[in-house]
């Protein structure tokens, strides 16, 4: 569990460049990829745009729900169902507004992308969290599809109702598991216990805001610690991972959280964290030799606090070594994902926002 600012080897960009695919994303938070090159987008205010392979951005894609565009919240993530050729569906998370006054949750929904790309079409919610809060904080919404076809969602606390991450009557702090049409897997470890929401997986989490299948095809995620403390994990079912018991961060402004302990039995520890803080958003793996044998397996990490992507080195599980990549433009890192041609893509948050390729040199 080494430490940012200990296990860095060096900045160098000396095996891609990052090229420009499209420009003028509003604040893109999450990107997915389409037969024939082109790319679902979605801008954190609220629309959703496809992305031509030679990088024009489309108008909006009509279709949406009602979304509380505020705060970290509004569009969020988006992922093209494997079967996307077939189907033509999407799954999008966004921050639903409550039918009255100021309350909000992260919410999954299921759509189908009209023949043309200019609509959505069958659009249902498949899962809300609850309960909803007044809060413009901690949504998480990554979405994950394992190899079974199952979801993944990870869901944050709220920010202001971090107690109930340790409590299974709720959706705050935790990360869920459904099927596609939004039922609840037989085998999801709080299945017909007495006290828990069926569709919860694990519990104990901050704020995740990446998430990613691993080439085993393990859940990992990224998870914003408060002050300090960032965190990866490796959701296992019906596991604690320990927020806001356990933690390597502090409260903002310094002081401790809870008992100021970093290890609890029962609790889990992370496989990595940050002091400082980095922000960590979109993560994936590579597994495409597309830039030579040093960065086959890599797991490349954003961060949006020091705007550059962390390409990680792991050995047996563990992180052995961090390398800060695209540092020049200190953009903030939302997003980054292997396309299907092995090629890495990330998202920069900005009001003036794109859509980068790494070439290889």
């Amino acid at each position: 569990m080494a430490l940012a600012g200990t296990g860095f080897a060096g900045s160098a960009m000396a095996q891609a460049t990052p090229e420009v695919v499209a420009s003028g994303l509003e604040n893109p938070w999450g990107v997915t990829f389409l037969p024939g090159g082109r790319f679902v987008v979605t801008e954190k205010p609220g629309r959703l745009r496809l992305v031509e392979a030679n990088g024009k951005v489309g108008a909006p894609i009509t279709g949406l729900p009602r979304i509380a565009a505020s705060g970290q919240g509004g569009l969020l993530d988006v992922l093209a169902d494997s079967g996307f050729d077939k189907n033509r569906t999407l799954y999008f998370c966004f921050s639903e507004p409550a039918a009255s006054g100021g309350a909000n949750s992260t919410a999954l929904a299921r759509a189908n992308l009209s023949a043309d790309g200019s609509r959505l079409e069958a659009l249902k919610v498949i899962f809300s969290q609850q309960p909803k809060v007044a809060s413009s904080a901690h949504f998480g919404c990554r979405i994950v599809e394992a190899r079974d076809g199952t979801l993944f969602l990870t869901l944050g606390d709220r920010f202001s109702r971090k107690e109930d991450a340790q409590k299974l009557d709720n959706h705050l702090g935790k990360v869920v598991r459904i099927a596609k049409d939004g039922s609840v897997p037989k085998d999801n470890p709080f299945v017909g216990k007495a006290g828990a929401l069926p569709e919860i997986w694990s519990y104990g989490h901050r704020n995740g805001q990446g998430a990613t299948l691993a080439p085993d095809g393990r859940f990992w995620m990224t998870e914003h610690g408060p002050q300090g403390g960032d965190e990866i994990n490796i959701p296992q079912a019906g596991r604690n991972y320990g927020w806001p018991v356990i933690t390597y961060g502090e409260n903002y402004g310094g002081g401790k959280i809870g008992d100021g302990i970093t290890a609890k039995d029962g609790m889990e520890q992370p496989l990595h964290y940050w002091v400082p803080s980095i922000a960590p958003s979109g993560m994936a793996f590579l597994t495409s030799d597309r830039y030579g044998a040093g960065w086959k397996g890599n797991l490349f990490v954003g961060s949006l606090k020091f705007g550059y992507l962390d390409r990680i080195e792991l050995n047996n599980g563990k992180v052995v070594a961090e390398h800060k990549l695209l540092e020049e433009g200190r953009a903030r890192i939302r997003d980054v994902k292997q396309g299907p041609d092995g090629l890495l893509y990330v998202l920069t948050d900005e009001g003036d926002g794109k859509l980068l390729r790494l070439k290889p040199n």
